[in-house]
């Protein structure tokens, strides 16, 4: 559990900082509060301060970074709720907190998880005081594992991910990785490539139990939008790219221009991976002398809209059921790519860029079985565009290859369940 004995000169460096910096706290979410990247009624949750009382009884804290954490481990808390326990869920982002409100099991507790700082986590654990922790994916906070790991409370890494680019990195610093990954009494990996790499750093257990995206249920979508939606596109073809990040939309607005000499009335829906940014990608759109529409402001795409800013949250469900051809964001650059299961599972046939790395297996995957393409910039996503808006049953048949691909690798739900039961056992019977 807890790392024992000395802690290495790095981690005990940042534990000095980060409660040296503790006092400075305030100024640092104040300036993140004018960014939009904190929820104003809330940020004191970010110094350990509760929102809420702690219910009775045995709970489980479940803890995920952003949206694609929380969403993999939304199957795992509806399986933990059904089980009888209260489950706390943290995050760390605004749309996160939104997407928990949306789409978690009734009585699913929310808080953001405090700033990684020895006070702000030992007031946060003084009152949740939880009986299990679930960390998705890889964060790997030193302060939150260690303040959690010294009060022998078990802690699971879940759906575990380090990519190759990430171990090596943490292999110029094995010592303090070691340090870090000894806190787990398990650790999860997401397959069996990160599971070597986990136990070569030091994670003293370690099971590969597959992907938990896979076995998320995709997006759900209001009918009556979806009903809107259609009847406003007027049949025209739609191009949807998703997740975009910054640096990103540039090359989606030049392909849609280049695409449009030959198909002048197609609709380029972008949904941006950080809807506050829809203001600023309508304003790139105005600059390139074409027609934006913003759906935050509830304004429908008309036959003059060239590209439609979708920067609401909890929508894409929606969106990739409308649109056949997605381009999937964080690809173009050098962010690793956004999750390409849900689009697959809904069909759609799939265009993204070279820098895939947080998904690379998947995307791998998708690309040997034709179910995906791999763009390089505006012109190439354009050449593919124009190729399969102008092939139906290309499209159709690069959406049945992405369907087959990832039904298939479902599971990983039943091996995570059953591997954390006897920490659940424990704790029901240790009440």
């Amino acid at each position: 559990m807890a790392p024992r004995g000395r802690l290495p000169i790095p981690i005990r460096l940042y534990r000095g900082a980060t409660r040296w910096a503790a006092p400075f706290a305030g100024s640092i979410l104040n300036w993140r509060l004018k960014r939009g990247k904190e929820d104003a009624a809330r940020v004191h949750e970010r110094r350990g301060i509760p929102s809420i009382e702690r219910p009775p009884g045995a709970l489980v804290w479940v803890h995920g970074a952003s949206v694609g954490e929380v969403l993999s481990v939304l199957p795992l808390v509806e399986h933990i709720r059904k089980s009888g326990f209260t489950v706390l869920v943290t995050s760390g982002t605004v749309t996160a907190a939104q997407t928990v409100a949306q789409r978690m099991p009734a009585g699913t507790l929310h808080q953001y998880i405090p700033l990684d700082s020895p006070r702000f986590m030992q007031s946060f654990l003084d009152h949740w005081q939880p009986g299990l922790v679930l960390i998705a994916e890889s964060e790997f906070w030193p302060n939150l594992l260690i303040e959690t790991s010294n009060r022998n409370i078990p802690v699971v890494l879940v759906n575990g991910r380090l990519s190759q680019r990430s171990f090596s990195r943490w292999q110029h610093a094995k010592k303090t990785a070691t340090a870090l990954l000894s806190s787990f009494d398990l650790c999860l990996a997401q397959d069996f490539d990160v599971a070597d790499r986990l136990t070569q750093l030091g994670a003293p257990r370690v099971l590969s139990t597959g992907n938990l995206k896979f076995d998320v249920m995709p997006p759900p979508v209001d009918a009556h939008a979806m009903q809107e939606m259609k009847r406003t596109v007027y049949n025209r073809p739609i191009f949807l790219a998703a997740s975009t990040h910054r640096g990103e939309d540039e090359a989606v607005i030049e392909a849609h221009i280049e695409v449009m000499q030959k198909i002048p009335n197609l609709l380029t829906i972008i949904v941006p991976r950080h809807p506050e940014r829809g203001g600023e990608i309508a304003q790139l759109v105005q600059e390139y002398r074409l027609a934006p529409a913003m759906r935050s402001r509830n304004h429908l795409p008309d036959r003059g809209t060239h590209i439609y800013v979708a920067d609401t949250i909890g929508e894409l469900g929606l969106f990739y059921r409308l649109a056949p051809i997605v381009f999937m964001g964080g690809s173009l650059i050098k962010h690793g790519g956004q999750n390409p299961i849900e689009p697959a599972k809904l069909d759609n046939a799939m265009l993204h860029g070279p820098f895939v790395h947080n998904f690379a297996s998947i995307y791998s995957e998708l690309n040997r079985q034709h179910a995906a393409a791999t763009v390089t910039d505006a012109h190439s996503l354009a050449t593919s565009l124009l190729r399969l808006l102008d092939d139906p049953g290309l499209v159709r048949a690069m959406s049945q290859a992405a369907h087959a691909t990832v039904i298939p690798l479902s599971g990983a739900l039943n091996r995570t369940a059953n591997a954390i039961e006897p920490y659940l056992v424990q704790l029901r019977f240790g009440q």
